[in-house]
């Protein structure tokens, strides 16, 4: 479809899924008090202080389309009234629990399948993601084998740019030598990852709307040129490459 040699995926909601689990979660609340030696419950901590001030910092990423690395993070907007020494000190580790916070992170049903499928087919892949912390990404595409797929992985708290930005999908195309114009993206935020692909050239997007998902308005803008529901059913839309 459309010469298409070259696909770069979404993580969030797309390639990855949450599970919830508050005991997963509530483990993960407790890491970062402790990190910060804090006495109080560590859900009513993580609940009444640090998820405000994540929202506050979150306005800020958006709005200059940037990833504060994490000691940035921590120091300026999440725990900027405790001790910095120990703030740095336990940055990366608090950074990881934050996103642990939320649920754990699965590769979405079919998803492996498809991305080897997709790698034996003849498509080049990368990974163009927003996220707060470096550490997890790596961690998941070893404990998961997947680093051999992806010849880039570009990550918003690596490069320290957010979509829609269009830089960050130079970086792709860059490591990648992929041509933009035979390249999709793969995303479910239509307003950062199908406004993003469009700036920075690409050949085509495709929007996931997994079921349960609250739809997003469209506009001519973010609409991207099909909607997929599932995402072994991009093996439908890309056929082996001659």
């Amino acid at each position: 479809m459309k010469n298409i040699d070259t696909l770069f995926i979404d993580l969030g909601d797309t390639f990855r899924v949450i599970r919830k689990d508050e005991a997963y979660q509530r483990e993960a609340m407790t890491v970062i008090a402790n990190c910060l030696g804090v006495k109080e419950d560590p859900e009513e901590f993580y609940h009444n202080v640090i998820e405000p001030r994540y929202d506050k910092y979150r306005e800020w990423a958006l709005h200059f389309y940037c990833e504060a690395p994490v000691d940035v993070l921590w120091t300026r907007w999440l725990a900027f009234d405790f001790p910095k020494e120990r703030v740095l000190k336990h940055a990366a580790e608090m950074t990881y629990a934050y996103r642990k916070t939320k649920g754990e992170r699965v590769v979405t049903d079919g998803g492996i399948e498809t991305v080897k499928e997709l790698y034996k087919r003849g498509y080049t892949l990368a990974i163009v993601s927003d996220l707060v912390g470096t550490e997890e990404v790596d961690e998941w595409l070893d404990k998961d084998q997947l680093r051999p797929y992806f010849k880039s992985v570009q990550q918003s708290s690596v490069c320290l740019i957010r979509k829609p930005h269009p830089a960050i999908y130079y970086y792709a195309l860059e490591e990648t030598g992929s041509d933009p114009a035979r390249t999709c993206y793969v995303g479910d935020n239509l307003n950062r990852d199908i406004v993003g692909a469009k700036a920075a050239g690409l050949g085509m997007t495709i929007g996931v709307r997994y079921p349960g998902k609250k739809p997003q308005e469209v506009t001519e803008e973010n609409k991207p040129d099909l909607f997929i529901d599932h995402f072994a059913k991009l093996l439908d839309i890309f056929p082996p490459l001659k």
